[in-house]
């Protein structure tokens, strides 16, 4: 990030197999998906992420809230609202570009059991006509799950592309009750045939820190 940044890692153990999380006291630097394996549990046998709750004092502030936001993620999501978001320091974010509003929009307006397709985002934040732009933010996304660029569809509902693979995005949309659906409108109303996500889901988390 810079050389003020004292960085730290840690890995957990999740559904799809191995996080690293990483930042410093300033904020979360990244979430990186290290199992890259087909993910072998359900959205109800999603195991505990308990390796770095035992541990706080080795972490910084932001690592402690990403550990206690991913645990609930996976396991209560009806309890986000409730829980602050880490704060995000990445270069990323300090930026002024059409990523860093994008990638914004989405925490602030796609929730948990919906879903958007890359031309509605482009709308969204505020350029109809940059949808394949929206897909290079996506690639760009430091903090996945976080930054739900998963919840970003085609627009006639297939489930386009990941960095983590496509098994892993249909795992994430799945746990979210949202796989093989129609996108959603963020803001408004659901349209005819869509549905939250069966196990709720947070209406209006606080968007994280910009450092």
């Amino acid at each position: 990030m810079d050389g003020a940044c004292e960085t730290r890692y840690r890995t957990v153990d999740s559904p799809l197999g191995k996080i690293e999380i990483s930042g410093c006291e300033r904020g979360l630097h990244e979430i990186r998906l290290r199992g890259r394996k087909t993910p072998d549990a359900g959205p109800q046998e999603a195991p505990t992420l308990p390796e770095l709750l035992v541990h706080p004092e080795e972490m910084t502030e932001p690592l402690v809230q990403c550990v206690a936001w991913l645990d609930a993620y996976f396991h209560e999501p009806e309890v986000l609202p409730g829980l602050p978001l880490p704060a995000i320091h990445h270069p990323i974010f300090q930026r002024d570009s059409f990523t860093a509003q994008v990638l914004w929009k989405l925490l602030e307006a796609v929730k948990f059991g919906d879903t958007v397709s890359y031309q509605q985002l482009a709308a969204l934040a505020g350029n109809p006509r940059a949808a394949q732009a929206v897909g290079g933010a996506m690639r760009s996304n430091p903090v996945p799950i976080l930054i739900p660029c998963h919840r970003v569809v085609c627009s006639s509902g297939a489930v386009g592309n990941y960095s983590g693979g496509l098994a892993t995005k249909e795992w994430l949309l799945a746990h979210e009750g949202r796989l093989a659906e129609k996108p959603t409108y963020p803001g408004g109303a659901h349209p005819a045939g869509t549905r939250r996500g069966a196990r709720g889901g947070p209406s209006s988390p606080q968007p994280a820190g910009r450092d």
